[in-house]
């Protein structure tokens, strides 16, 4: 082995000892047929989105139903038709002044073919200055979360509600996230995941439309739907690294989530196996 392979080992095992495991989690096979009724749910990874819209009066009876001031950011997400155009977009996109304030636009990391997005709120400014998500200590934090469950991020991508970095790291204001959420619902759309996890309450409550707080919208599954989508996404919300940093002994019940993801991912990958023999 490797000094760097040994060393991501020692990582990993070092995130388990914080998240309070030094056990297996369970020494006989699991019964994971309770996934299987979601699965067949699930939503299919292939999916098309045609040049023109074939019922253009449900468009405009989509539209009238934003706000006046959201028209543009609405008009300006449906119209991007591949997730290179939507980031043209965000770029040309001038009616936030975070634009003025940031140095980077952060679109996306990650691969965009994979069955899991994952949705944090905003950049920090690590994020600002390399123009990617989640790579600072919160992101360093998140990636060894999801290797604790055999995921990196060429098995997942990863986006945030606002693509530019709030003044101070400060928390997203209502109208900023409300701005944004057209261009996140069609980046959605575009990557088109089997499963959705949000990150942090931001991510939450913004795209379930919610008002409850992260605490009750964590540990269970939820389902995501906007009108690009043919099927619900199966969705789960969990606790922002950030969020760990501060107080480490919610660890826990992020390992709890994330236990459910595996479960999820291993139910699908033997359905998969089933009707393929």
């Amino acid at each position: 082995m490797s000094p760097a392979s040994r060393q991501n080992v020692l990582d990993l095992l070092e995130f388990q000892r914080e998240l309070g495991i030094d056990i297996l989690v369970s020494d006989v096979p699991t019964d994971k047929t309770t996934f299987k009724d979601e699965l067949f749910s699930m939503p299919s990874k292939q999916q098309s989105f045609p040049e023109n819209d074939d019922d253009d009066g449900a468009e405009s009876s989509r539209l009238l139903s934003v706000p006046q001031d959201m028209q543009g950011a609405y008009k300006l997400a449906q119209s991007s038709r591949t997730l290179a155009e939507l980031r043209n977009a965000l770029e040309k996109f001038e009616d936030c002044p975070l634009k003025k304030t940031a140095t980077h636009l952060v679109f996306a990391d990650g691969n965009p073919d994979a069955s899991i997005m994952v949705v944090g709120e905003a950049p920090g400014a690590d994020e600002d200055r390399l123009g990617v998500p989640f790579v600072g200590v919160s992101g360093q934090l998140l990636d060894r979360a999801f290797a604790a469950i055999g995921l990196d991020r060429t098995k997942i991508y990863i986006s945030n509600i606002l693509p530019w970095r709030p003044p101070g790291n400060r928390q997203p204001t209502p109208h900023e996230t409300a701005l944004f959420l057209p261009f996140i619902e069609r980046h959605i759309e575009l990557v088109s995941p089997e499963i959705l996890i949000l990150v942090g309450g931001t991510a939450a409550k913004t795209l379930l439309k919610t008002n409850e707080g992260i605490v009750k919208l964590r540990g269970k599954w939820h389902a995501y739907q906007s009108a690009g989508l043919k099927k619900p996404i199966k969705t789960l919300a969990t606790f922002h690294p950030a969020y760990l940093l501060r107080s480490p002994g919610q660890k826990r019940f992020v390992w709890l989530d994330l236990l459910s993801v595996k479960a999820m991912i291993d139910s699908k990958n033997e359905l998969f196996k089933l009707f393929t023999k």
